[in-house]
């Protein structure tokens, strides 16, 4: 399915291409509008994403059988695909079930949320706004900190920052590095990677559809016409592409945050 078509035009009649502003609708209750925030579409359905979750998983596992039905296989096909392709194979055999229900809420939060801008009618990843992004990617931040600090008290930070088998004359050069790379570096990669790829997929969407409906509906051109055509053939096969990602995306999140509680739990003194 395309977004809906949002096709403009200028004064002088050309094409208006799409712009980021239109990716996030007014918001619903603009509690600081001079911050230009509020209880906005995205707020919404994140809300609705743990809501829908949470009521899947509830009517699938209400009557477990030994022979699972379709809903009760999918629910433990999911469940099982975190615990043992990402928990179990990242974090440890010994270490790993205190994690699965971490990681699984995770990635079927961020799966859902990207999935939800190829819904039609919602048409708009959560995490395609930043400050989702960014409010996730800090809960994981201070998650795998807080399980470094736990389990090697104060001295994780060291552990964290000064690689094993290094020369100390090399040190004051790398530390500063290892600093930046773990500490600043890691929690904005892992919150941009996330919405970069969701905001970029949405305004490729969009602009296939707006382009596509300027050329069937404004060029006036036979020619162009059957071009818009082809664009809304081919954004079909954009539209199956964006879903490999939003998965992917969902895969790649979770993956990273069971990295790197692996890494904070096995620091190790030098």
């Amino acid at each position: 399915m395309l977004p809906l078509l949002l096709a403009s035009s200028t004064t002088d009649g050309g094409f208006s291409a799409p712009t980021i502003s239109e990716t996030h609708l007014p918001e619903i209750i603009p509690w600081a509008a001079e911050w230009g925030t509020g209880f906005g579409k995205q707020m919404l359905m994140i809300i609705l994403s743990v809501i829908l979750i949470s009521a899947f998983f509830m009517i699938a596992m209400r009557k477990p059988n030994l022979v699972p039905g379709k809903i009760q296989w999918l629910a433990e096909s999911g469940y099982a695909f975190v615990r043992n392709s990402i928990a179990r194979d990242i974090i440890g055999e010994k270490q790993f079930k205190a994690w699965v229900p971490l990681l699984f809420g995770l990635f079927f939060f961020v799966l859902l949320n990207n999935l939800f801008g190829a819904i039609p009618f919602l048409q708009l990843p959560s995490f395609s706004h930043a400050g989702a992004a960014y409010a996730l990617a800090v809960i994981v931040y201070i998650i795998w900190i807080g399980v470094g600090v736990r389990h090697h008290g104060i001295k994780y930070f060291k552990l964290a920052v000064v690689p094993s088998g290094v020369p100390g004359w090399i040190l004051p050069l790398l530390v500063p590095l290892e600093i930046i790379s773990n500490f600043i570096v890691r929690p904005l990669t892992h919150s941009l990677r996330l919405m970069a790829t969701m905001l970029s997929g949405h305004m490729i969407v969009m602009l296939a559809g707006s382009g596509a409906a300027y050329l069937i509906t404004e060029s006036g051109s036979l020619a162009m016409q059957g071009t818009g055509v082809l664009v809304i053939i081919g954004s079909v096969a954009l539209y199956f592409l964006e879903l490999l990602i939003m998965y992917l995306q969902a895969f790649v999140f979770t993956l990273l945050t069971a990295i790197y509680i692996q890494g904070a739990l096995a620091a190790n003194d030098h």
